[in-house]
């Protein structure tokens, strides 16, 4: 006779929960904020091609912080589901909010109903065009999409960065001030990141349809002095 052992289902939300939260705790964190001329994307990252942030459609971004291969693999899968809908319909009809729901969903259903949840927490960033606000929509593990007024924190000690990021800027600033707040938040008071172990991303309007640009080790640097 087998024997079934019975879990309530509140332990085993919590379980899930505590699961998914230390795995992206291990994660290095990524800031995103929108500055005056578009968004910026900062990711401590020592690793030159496991990369944390990517674009995924002309005006649209992703981030993700916790475990690179699923994280990864949820970067493939919205890149496919904003060229299919781009071709089935329009590329306008492609948007921040619907990729975010697409991961929502997924996120969702694997943290109720998968053998275990992702150890995730992803970011869907969009510049704004003549029909779309710049958004910056932030998913948790279980599937909750937080639209984010001004600026995300991603990883662990999140609520940490946060407070140094939201004490530095309060306005729009220009990118090179917003990407130096940036910086200083992630570091903290006592160390330095050195700009190797940086990665940057921004989405910025340059006169053509792509706006993702990935910025070298050189360009920080120049905006850094």
């Amino acid at each position: 006779m087998t024997n079934y052992f019975y879990v309530a289902p509140e332990q085993l939300i919590r379980d899930r929960a505590e699961f998914a939260q230390k795995g992206i705790a291990r994660g290095r964190s990524i800031v995103a904020a929108i500055y005056d001329a578009g968004i910026v994307m900062v990711a401590e990252n020592p690793s030159a091609s496991l990369n944390k942030i990517s674009e995924v459609y002309d005006r649209i971004a992703f981030a993700g912080v916790g475990k690179y291969n699923e994280f990864d693999r949820l970067r493939e899968a919205g890149i496919r589901w904003a060229d299919g809908t781009g071709f089935t319909y329009s590329r306008g009809d492609v948007d921040a909010r619907a990729l975010a729901n697409f991961y929502a969903q997924h996120l969702g259903d694997m943290f109720t109903e998968g053998q275990k949840p992702l150890e995730v927490e992803i970011l869907v960033a969009q510049l704004a065009n003549h029909v779309r606000p710049t958004k910056l929509y932030r998913i948790a593990y279980e599937g909750t999409i937080v639209d984010e007024p001004r600026f995300a924190v991603l990883g662990g000690d999140a609520e940490t960065i946060k407070a140094r990021f939201a004490a530095s800027e309060d306005s729009f600033e220009p990118l090179i001030v917003t990407l130096k707040n940036a910086i200083a938040a992630l570091a903290g008071p006592e160390r330095t990141i050195e700009v190797s172990d940086l990665e940057v991303g921004i989405l910025e309007d340059r006169g053509n349809r792509r706006t993702f640009l990935r910025l070298s080790d050189e360009q920080v640097s120049e905006l850094l002095r």
